[in-house]
């Protein structure tokens, strides 16, 4: 749990008694690689931080697997749509690695803003987070070449290449495969 206030703490500070009131609510689970902690076509009822482990957010579309991101230590996984939308998404979101997931409740969390101004901001501060995030992303996939994407993955995530399959780098960079190799025999 440290990890996750260390982090939360950056986004928006919490009391101390706003602290036992969320992590009250959080679950711990170690989770071996392959599990899916999101089925695609459900109802995301959690935010997933990720204290050790990794995971990847994904889809299928024309019968080809497409990874639409890719969740490392002390960040978090949700499909955002699902999650604060209440509707059923597209997207799974499966373990890449065995891994230690702090499982956020949607309706718990909900449950504590009104009785927490500071549980509130933070959840404000966090979708304004994952927002800048998203159009991070989408900048990316537009305007930066796919050696520039690949090279900032990289620096954003040096353990990477160590971790991850390069067929799932390659869809979430929006390359395929043959590409990445160019791309990283020139590097």
């Amino acid at each position: 749990m440290d990890n996750l206030f260390h982090v939360l703490d950056q986004i928006s500070p919490l009391s101390i008694e706003s602290k036992r009131a969320f992590a009250a609510i959080t679950k711990t689970r170690q989770l071996p690689k392959g599990y899916t902690l999101l089925h695609a076509g459900a109802v995301c009822n959690h935010l997933f931080f990720i204290q050790q482990g990794l995971t990847r957010t994904f889809y299928v579309k024309d019968g080809k697997d497409v990874t639409d991101w890719i969740s490392f230590e002390n960040t978090f996984a949700v499909s955002t749509i699902s999650f604060i939308m209440r509707v059923p998404d597209r997207r799974g979101i499966e373990l890449l690695e065995d891994s230690t997931i702090v499982e956020i409740p949607y309706y718990e969390l909900e449950q504590l803003y009104p009785k927490h101004r500071d549980i509130e901001t933070l959840g404000r501060l966090w979708s304004n987070f994952g927002i800048v995030q998203l159009q991070n992303r989408f900048d990316d996939l537009h305007f930066a070449s796919a050696t520039e994407r690949y090279k900032k993955f990289i620096d954003r995530n040096p353990t990477a290449l160590q971790r991850v399959q390069l067929g799932i780098i390659a869809s979430f960079l929006g390359i395929t495969q043959e590409t990445l190799s160019r791309i990283r025999a020139q590097i």
